[in-house]
């Protein structure tokens, strides 16, 4: 494991040969505002500090993760044959030693494992993500039983920072009669609370993905670990990884 870092690492029951961890926005080398470990390329920092985040960041790990054009779809990358940096919002992998990445400031990480510890995956879930489907294209990719998956929810802006319109709220309604659970009210005119913890979790119930872990830890209100975009605007982005280990 990554040992110089900060790291946060989740609380679920993974078989043993599953390493996962999220970074925080420490030890790093970046300036404000993407201070300190900014690890997204495409944000506006200096690119010379984000290589310098991501040579530290790779130490400790089996390999340089598979960094991803994330587009806020329902693409899922093969880590076990991709190269470059893939147009996708998910990625998987089968064979020890590949590490799965997505980046996120407030958008939802999702890492998934199955029992057997056989296939690995995460995937960067935002609201447009969830409606169109990244999580079950995601558990689609990885080729096991639904009811085998585990998931875990990794930080993610919470239920009372995340406003969004109505036609988010109508979005999600029209996928799901239910899904309105996961909102309430604003306190502006046509407004909504949206809770992205809970709606991801009906998604993946829905499948049958019903061993779900983690969940509520907010980005937004913790600004000492934590890139927000809502909060900041410009700001940097941390990762959440998950491997097999060989």
């Amino acid at each position: 494991m990554v040992t110089a870092l900060p790291l946060i690492h989740p609380d679920w029951p993974a078989p043993a040969n599953v390493r996962a961890c999220v970074t925080t926005r420490a030890g790093g080398v970046s300036l404000a505002p993407y201070d300190s470990l900014n690890l997204g390329s495409h944000v506006g920092d200096d690119g010379a500090a984000v290589a310098e985040n991501r040579a530290r960041l790779r130490v400790g790990l089996p390999s340089e993760p598979l960094w991803l054009n994330q587009v806020h779809g329902v693409a899922v990358a093969d880590a076990d044959i991709a190269t470059g940096v893939p147009t996708a919002d998910a990625a998987v992998t089968h064979h020890p030693g590949r590490v799965c990445a997505v980046l996120t400031a407030d958008c939802l990480p999702v890492l998934f494992c199955d029992e057997a510890g056989s296939v690995v995956a995460a995937a960067h879930a935002g609201w447009r993500g969830l409606v169109g489907g990244v999580l079950e294209s995601t558990v689609a990719h990885m080729g096991v039983p639904a009811g085998s998956v585990l998931a875990w929810l990794g930080p993610a802006i919470g239920r009372h920072a995340f406003e969004v319109g109505a036609e988010v709220r109508a979005a999600f309604l029209a996928a799901d009669g239910g899904a309105g659970s996961a909102f309430v009210p604003g306190a502006r005119e046509d407004k909504w609370m949206a809770d992205l913890f809970a709606l991801a979790r009906r998604r993946l119930a829905r499948i049958g993905v019903l061993r779900i872990h983690g969940g509520g830890i907010c980005t937004h209100a913790d600004a000492a670990r934590f890139y927000s975009y809502r909060r900041d605007g410009v700001t940097g982005r941390f990762a959440s990884m998950i491997w097999l280990a060989h």
